[in-house]
């Protein structure tokens, strides 16, 4: 029986499926590729369409939930994606993962009311409820500092928890931190940095070794370089 990574294969050797996230790193993502001369033959961000191909240069774009990515990644329908190292973290996919591409950076934070903070000594945490995306990394994360922790998953507006008395903290991504401050939340501890990462399938490093080593080795100059 073939390994999930085999599976789908991805089309030819010689063609190249790519798996972009919608939303703004897919437009940063996108700069990137261009100035290495992979660009989709039509405009994707103002199409609705979810797959875009270029047969003249043995391409195919696919534009996918960024929490699916890695999915995508590693059953092989796509040779090589851009995910986030939240996402990389949280589903612990199986895929290689060469290069920092440095873009949608951010950060992941526990945070909670400044009521709270301002009275509250993290040090002295042993057992806690938090609501977050992230029950895996942070279920890990508390774990590591012998904290028991109560985990509620939720999809959006993760602000809201504590100001409804849902749960004491929460976890989530910021970048400036300005959610949280209109909703009186203050950030209390770092857990992680986060940017988006190139990450290939493992079958197809193998397949079509030589044009992804190319990729690979293009968007590092390009990386390094800004």
């Amino acid at each position: 029986m073939k390994d999930k990574s085999q599976q789908s294969a991805a089309g030819s050797s010689s063609s190249l499926t790519i798996a972009l996230p919608k939303g703004r790193v897919m437009k940063q993502a996108l700069k990137i590729f261009a100035k290495i001369g992979i660009e989709p033959p039509e405009n994707m961000e103002e199409s609705r369409k979810l797959i875009f191909e270029d047969k003249k240069n043995g391409l195919r774009f696919l534009v996918v939930k960024p929490t699916d990515v890695p999915t995508y990644v590693e059953y092989g329908a796509a040779d090589i994606g851009i995910a986030g190292k939240d996402v990389l973290s949280e589903t612990e996919r199986d895929v290689y993962e060469p290069l920092d591409l440095k873009i949608g950076r951010c950060r992941m934070i526990v945070a909670e009311p400044a009521a709270l903070s301002a009275k509250d000594d993290p040090s002295q945490w042993t057992s806690i409820r938090i609501a977050t995306k992230y029950p895996n990394i942070t279920e890990r994360y508390f774990a590591s500092k012998g904290i028991q922790v109560e985990l509620i998953k939720l999809y959006g507006s993760i602000e809201l928890a504590p100001l409804i008395g849902l749960s004491e903290r929460i976890v989530d991504l910021v970048e400036t931190g300005e959610t949280l401050r209109q909703n009186g939340l203050v950030e209390v501890e770092k857990i992680m940095d986060i940017s988006s990462r190139l990450i290939v399938n493992r079958a197809s490093l193998k397949i079509k070794g030589a044009r992804i080593a190319e990729i690979i080795e293009g968007l590092r100059k390009e990386v390094e370089g800004s």
